[in-house]
């Protein structure tokens, strides 16, 4: 009866609200319900999570910067950063994610590729991870003298590839550094969120995005402009991960086929996804040797493509033959 009711109680917020919604596998990318996933929106303080990333990939966290004067361009959730004050990268992200700090936002892009350099680096990462409707104007997320747009699908896809890196998910999950407390709330109350991002302003209303592991399944939910943010992403949570279980669809070690000249193909890399058991019965794996791929549907949905590698089958042989009698 409970079960009943709460997803009588998530049918109704869900659409009671004009929000933006999506619930994703991040295993496989694919998403598992929407709302509004694809409509462009104000992001506030979810924009973090891409400065998050440029920083990370291009500076060494280690370093030490001085604070100057692009603190005082910014207002709202800060740090209280002082002028001439030294830390590190490394603390400028965690008081970035944790206290949405705009002042290290600021110091974050002015000291590691200067200040529209590093704009333009946080849009080719989008259009590389093919966020298609975002575009980011600043490194904070306010939206007084410029405007960073994105979609529930498209910060769903950034926290998809954000999760492949440790150190974010370190940061993610830390609910003290330093004097500074996380601000994410259900990463106290729920036990199994990995951690994620709020952001608010009055025009973007909440926006969160989080990701949450049980069981060995990992979602990822993206909202903006929902009030109720962590209730809904916990009910969404629960639903979600008890209606679906998770798949290998591809493994590395076992798929393989050598064709009649002799050519033997395979894959580099697994393939997980998350499906309900009457889905089962609608996958498709289809080898596209033309395109040199193994690309995997869901009826006619394509899901995910892998890259297949060849070499000739003697070759092959050869090899196996060097490395057993190498261990003799």
């Amino acid at each position: 009866m409970k079960k009943i009711l709460l997803i009588i109680v998530l049918i109704i917020v869900c659409f009671k609200v004009n929000a933006s919604v999506v619930v994703m596998d991040a295993s496989s990318g694919r998403v598992l319900y929407s709302k509004n996933k694809d409509e462009p929106k104000l992001i506030a303080s979810t924009t973090k999570i891409m400065t998050t990333l440029v920083a990370l990939e291009n500076a060494n966290i280690k370093k030490e910067i001085i604070v100057g004067d692009e603190i005082l361009q910014v207002n709202g959730s800060m740090l209280y950063l002082k002028q001439g004050e030294k830390y590190t990268i490394e603390d400028l992200l965690y008081g970035l994610m944790l206290r949405s700090g705009n002042d290290a936002a600021m110091s974050l892009a002015y000291n590691i590729f200067g200040y529209q350099k590093f704009i333009e680096e946080m849009n080719k990462k989008a259009l590389y991870l093919r966020m298609y409707n975002t575009t980011f104007e600043n490194p904070h997320g306010l939206n007084d003298d410029s405007e960073n747009y994105s979609t529930a699908h498209d910060l769903s896809k950034l926290m998809r590839y954000a999760l492949k890196n440790e150190k974010f998910r370190n940061i993610i999950k830390t609910t003290k550094y330093n004097n500074w407390y996380n601000k994410n709330e259900l990463l106290t109350s729920y036990k199994y969120l990995l951690g994620g991002k709020i952001g608010y302003t009055k025009r973007s209303g909440q926006v969160y995005v989080s990701a949450a592991t049980k069981e060995n399944k990992t979602l990822i939910i993206s909202t903006i402009d929902e009030k109720d943010k962590y209730q809904l992403h916990k009910e969404l949570y629960e639903k979600y991960f008890d209606e679906y279980k998770k798949h290998r669809i591809l493994n590395k070690y076992t798929f393989s086929f050598k064709t009649k000249d002799n050519v033997h193909y395979y894959i580099q890399n697994d393939f997980d996804m998350l499906l309900k058991d009457k889905e089962i019965e609608d996958l498709k794996i289809k080898i596209d040797i033309n395109n040199s791929a193994v690309k995997v549907f869901l009826k006619d949905e394509l899901i995910h493509s892998e890259r297949l590698y060849k070499i000739d089958y003697n070759i092959k042989k050869n090899k196996i033959k060097e490395i057993l009698s190498f261990l003799r």
